[in-house]
């Protein structure tokens, strides 16, 4: 396999810090700090995960300018002081940016020993089965 060093553990732990900062910013009812903390957080760890070159390249790539000006307009807006605007720019941008890695994410959730049987109902399959963009799933 492959090795985890201290750097990619502690962008981990970024990572998951800012998106609880998220959670909690939306939950007590867009509150600009913990938005703001959350995305700085959140983009800190992602550079500390896949490295500060990879992660320049992701974000600027010519096929993903509209989702990367998304993204960092709706974490201006934010800052700015509009922080409901910005997250649904923010919002936006993200389900563009990141829409590639949502069908790999959603197969490997339904190979969850308990969260899988959740995610195989008939209701909520469907739906998944839409947003990985897999429309001729068959289920055994």
């Amino acid at each position: 396999m492959f090795e985890i060093n201290d750097i990619q553990k502690i962008g981990v732990g970024l990572a998951g810090f800012g998106i609880a900062f998220l959670f909690l910013g939306v939950l007590l009812l867009f509150d600009k700090g913990l938005l703001a903390i959350g995305n700085i957080l959140f983009i800190a760890g992602l550079a500390c995960v896949i490295g500060l070159e990879r992660t320049f390249r992701f974000f600027f790539q010519k096929h993903k300018a509209k989702a990367s000006i998304a993204f960092f307009g709706g974490i201006i807006i934010v800052l700015l002081g509009w922080p409901l605007i910005g997250m649904l720019v923010e919002t936006y941008g993200f389900v563009l940016l990141f829409s590639g890695f949502f069908p790999v994410a959603i197969n490997f959730l339904r190979r969850v020993p308990i969260l899988g049987t959740i995610l195989n109902m008939p209701g909520l399959s469907g739906l998944l089965d839409r947003l990985a963009g897999d429309s001729n799933r068959t289920t055994v």
